[in-house]
């Protein structure tokens, strides 16, 4: 007999698993244990009274607590004791948004026993926990979230892009133009640009931000302070940038990051139009405010685009320059490749259909839009907060309350992508953590990313029938109904979440596809 085995008194056991004592059933069999789900060979306990009630000796030994450290496969840790449960708790709070195993990211069935930890929302199987998984069947599990080995080689993947990136101030086109030998100008502080698509001429500040004596700041929210580029509509947080020489006396606000300003004048064989070269477009002409829908990342934008007329096919620049492959802080050591899914998985970000292009782990079967993984930085800095927020891809240690966003006070999933400060203990939504200063705690989370991220609002147009002129705004909910909207359902005229045209001497307003009907005409 084995140790196991001749420590048992009298082949009996009591188990707190079971109201009912659990007897040694005799001899070596192959049978499913009710504690795991999994079919095992060797010594089993069942209940005479219950006979479907039948557990396999390793899982009627599991200890009622412990430590999930390094030893399990490699990189699955936890830094606190996890307590056996004997059925999945299904109907507690925490658990209501369906999590997934910690190290293999399955899903849990609720009459099968799991290891949890009372402190925060981390679940595993018993038999991820304690690394205890048949040997032959493993070859037939799919890798998984938890346990990752780097399946490439740095110096084989050179100008590899890292996501997230670390900041609103750092993006995509940032990096992929600091690559191009050749594609920054040389001009010196305080030159002259002349560009066929700005009526004006722009100055470069290269070494200070003041023109004509007067500061020029650069972005800043927390002081109330906004500088969009309008080429890829990103903070510029940094110098040097140009700017329009009629910006200090307030009649033009244009101003571009210094490679928005020599970007290519068209692109050949893009990978989702190889048809026709896509041209650029400082504002494409046959757009009204040269808002557009991005055809990657499906979001709007009046920022500069590369496009076909022909087609009316358009992508914002950031767009345009995705590369092939990258790798992402959520999903460490496996390459994500450039896809468009012929079905519709569910996006790991924010649990929505992946329906265009996005990133794809073919080993583990992970998928993330585009858009998530380019446009959600690691951290994010906003004034309800001191200090910054990072971005989470699951729950936080010791946060076993619900979450609640502090901007819009709704409750949120915490297995989607969040942000964290975990000083104050506050969590924000993705969508709502940008301080677009036109629409704080206004955002209609229908994504992760926040939908106007790549709008510029700002500028006036002068419509027919009303007196003054219309201000380019996001809508909120105090500006009530389109004035003008003859939709046919109530939602429709709405203006909360929309882009709209707003008069700021009175309280006319219309949705941004009325104003441009009205001013055609």
């Amino acid at each position: 007999m084995d140790i196991a085995c001749a420590t048992i008194s009298e082949q009996k056991v009591n188990h707190p698993s079971h109201p009912h004592q659990l007897e040694r059933m005799f001899g070596h069999i192959v049978s499913s244990c009710v504690a795991c789900g999994n079919k095992h060979e060797g010594v089993f306990f069942h209940c005479t009274t219950c006979p479907i009630f039948r557990i396999n000796l390793d899982c009627a030994s599991l200890p009622a607590r412990l430590l999930i450290q390094i030893s399990t496969k490699g990189n699955s840790i936890h830094s606190h004791p996890l307590t056996l449960a004997y059925s999945f708790p299904h109907f507690e709070q925490e658990t209501k948004f369906y999590p997934r195993c910690r190290v293999c990211d399955g899903r849990f069935y609720f009459q099968l026993w799991i290891y949890k930890c009372d402190k925060c929302r981390y679940y595993v199987h018993v038999d991820c926990a304690t690394s205890k998984r048949e040997p032959f069947m493993s070859i037939f599990l799919r890798a998984s979230a938890g346990n990752i080995n780097k399946n490439y080689r740095e110096d084989e993947h050179p100008n590899l892009l890292h996501c997230p990136f670390q900041d609103e101030g750092d993006n995509l086109l940032k990096h992929h133009m600091s690559n191009q030998k050749g594609t920054i100008c040389t001009q010196h502080d305080g030159e002259m640009l002349n560009l066929s698509c700005h009526q004006h001429p722009l100055i470069l500040f290269e070494k200070q931000t003041s023109v004509d004596k007067k500061m020029v700041s650069l972005h800043d929210p927390m002081k109330r302070v906004q500088l969009l580029c309008d080429g890829c509509v990103k903070p510029i947080v940094t110098i040097p940038f140009y700017m329009c020489c009629k910006y200090v006396d307030k009649q033009c606000s244009f101003v571009l990051h210094e490679w928005c300003a020599n970007l290519p004048s068209q692109i050949q064989d893009y990978f989702d139009h190889p048809e026709h070269p896509l041209l650029l477009f400082p504002k494409i002409p046959t757009k009204f405010f040269g808002v557009f829908d991005c055809k990657v990342c499906e979001l709007s934008s009046n920022g500069f685009a590369y496009g076909c007329t022909k087609c009316e096919y358009y992508v914002d620049i950031n767009c345009a320059f995705i590369p092939n492959e990258i790798t992402h802080e959520a999903h460490p050591g496996h390459l994500l490749l450039k896809v468009k899914p012929s079905t519709y998985p569910l996006c790991k970000a924010c649990h929505w259909y992946v329906t265009e292009w996005g990133f794809h782990c073919p080993t583990c079967d992970f998928f993330i839009h585009a858009k998530c993984a380019l446009l959600l930085p690691r951290e994010v800095k906003h004034k309800l907060d001191k200090h910054p927020l990072s971005l989470r891809y699951e729950p936080a240690e010791n946060h076993i309350e619900e979450y609640f966003c502090e901007l819009c006070e709704d409750e949120f999933n915490p297995w989607k992508w969040f942000y964290h400060c975990t000083t104050c203990a506050q969590s924000m939504h993705p969508a709502c953590a940008p301080l677009i200063l036109q629409s704080q705690c206004e955002q209609a989370t229908y994504s992760e990313v926040y939908y106007y991220l790549n709008m510029k609002f700002g500028g006036k147009i002068e419509i027919k029938d009303h007196p003054h002129p219309l201000t380019f705004v996001q809508g909120i909910q105090s500006d009530g109904h389109c004035s003008n909207c003859h939709e046919k359902y109530e939602y429709d005229k709405r203006l909360q979440h929309k882009m709209i045209f707003k008069c700021l001497e009175c309280e006319f307003a219309i949705h941004h596809k009325c104003a441009s009907f009205l001013f055609s005409n």
